[in-house]
């Protein structure tokens, strides 16, 4: 955020879209019917090849709360800051071109976090909902868990989808610029959050629904995709990372967890061709693990084998195994 203060109780809402015309306009219109005044809504235009850059202009024209920034492709992270860095309002709203809010989102949340003022965040469950099939919604996984701080819970899961939480614009800005990643730099940016400390308010009310495209979501297909599968390993080094300057370490449950999603990702990434992450995040696991348990036989059979046979060898082996056993990743 620019060192100008915030226009009190506006709701800025930051949408960055890449070529998705029709969605875009139905993500708006929910930000539109809000019960909750005031609002600005940013489209972010992420250098759409597509009619959305016109449709998005269209949308501007027709609405005086709307505000189009149209950018060079850079991804969702450097699109969302182009908005944090244009917005104005005491509150923050990020949501994908995918999702639908809730019409009373901000009036619930906005209220919790007048009367909470400790609270830095506060987020509500959502529904999901196919686009491919005619199925009705289904609740997200997240809502099985209420959380008042986002660490160590993060090592573990996400506390809420993207659009859940309202946040205070100071919290945003005291977290710091967005990254250029590509893949989970929303779950790099939960971190950073989370890195402050802020108390987190909830809602009991759905406030969002997840929408999952027939062409799919932005955020999939990492596994067999190596530059997607690079922006998740750097994610995951900067999460470990924020999570020690919290001051987790492995004496902690939601750390050993952790260590072995590093692990994971680093057989994941080997499969893929990416030896040099593979190796940092078998380090990362290891450290993460504690010195008694990275010397155990699956890291040291792993590490003489990688060393042996290659990252992508052994990788490729490994992740087979892996599925043969079901095992699960974020």
């Amino acid at each position: 955020m620019t060192g100008k203060p915030s226009e009190p109780g506006l709701v800025s809402t930051i949408v960055p879209v890449y070529n998705r015309p029709q969605l875009v306009v139905e993500a708006v219109r929910s930000v539109l019917d809000q019960t909750y005044r005031p609002i600005e809504v940013l489209l972010v235009d992420d250098g759409s090849t597509d009619e959305t850059p016109a449709v998005c202009d269209g949308l501007a024209a027709a609405h005086s709360e709307i505000r189009v920034l149209h950018i060079a492709n850079g991804g969702p992270g450097l699109a969302r800051e182009c908005g944090r860095n244009a917005a104005r309002g005491e509150f923050l709203q990020y949501l994908d071109s995918d999702d639908l809010l809730r019409p009373t989102k901000f009036e619930l949340q906005v209220r919790a976090l007048r009367a909470q003022p400790e609270c830095g965040a506060c987020y509500g469950p959502t529904m999901e909902r196919s686009m491919a099939a005619a199925e009705p919604a289904w609740p997200s996984a997240e809502n099985a868990h209420v959380v008042e701080a986002i660490f160590p819970t993060l090592l573990v899961r996400r506390p809420w989808q993207t659009p859940a939480p309202l946040l205070r614009t100071s919290l945003a800005a005291a977290a710091g610029p967005w990254t250029d990643l590509r893949q989970e730099e929303d779950l790099e940016h939960d971190a950073r959050l989370g890195v402050l400390g802020p108390r987190i308010a909830r809602v009991p009310e759905i406030v969002a629904e997840i929408r999952h495209p027939a062409s799919g979501r932005a955020s999939g297909g990492s596994t067999s995709d190596p530059r997607r599968m690079h922006s998740r390993c750097r994610s995951h080094a900067l999460v470990f990372a924020h999570a020690r300057r919290f001051g987790l370490g492995p004496e902690h449950a939601e750390m050993q967890h952790y260590a072995r999603e590093l692990f994971l990702l680093a057989r994941q990434a080997g499969a893929v061709g990416l030896a040099a992450e593979a190796r940092e995040l078998f380090e990362l696991a290891r450290e993460a693990s504690g010195p008694q348990r990275a010397s155990g036989w699956d890291f040291r059979i792993y590490g003489r084998a990688a060393a042996l046979l290659g990252w992508r060898t052994v990788g490729r082996a490994a992740c087979w195994s892996d599925r043969l056993r079901g095992t699960p990743g974020r």
